[in-house]
């Protein structure tokens, strides 16, 4: 399995969740803000990290199973994870948070 197939399935989950909490809540421009705000951070975090990580030759990637092309040194397919992150908690926060106190 393709490290971009892999982050597809990952990320499946998460987008449902979301789907399902922006259906159910209908969050407003502030939460919307938040969550593209922590996302953009928590990518820059990752493209930055796994750069070092891999210049440090901490972990390699199978060539033959990337898509091509990277954000530094880190393959695109490796930034799935923190977008995965960065919807699933302020969504699953939404869900689970009562009205009164959001």
């Amino acid at each position: 399995m393709s490290y971009a197939a892999l982050a597809g399935l990952f990320l499946i989950g998460p987008m449902l969740i979301t789907a399902l909490a922006v259906t159910l809540r209908r969050p407003g421009r502030r939460w919307w803000a938040i969550t593209a705000g922590t996302i953009a951070a928590l990518l820059v975090m990752t493209a930055v990290f796994d750069s070092l990580m891999i210049a440090a030759d901490l972990f390699r990637f199978d060539q033959s199973q990337l898509l091509g092309p990277r954000i530094g040194l880190a393959p695109i397919e490796d930034l799935a994870w923190p977008l995965a992150a960065g919807l699933l908690l302020p969504s699953a926060w939404l869900l689970l948070t009562p009205e009164r106190e959001r």
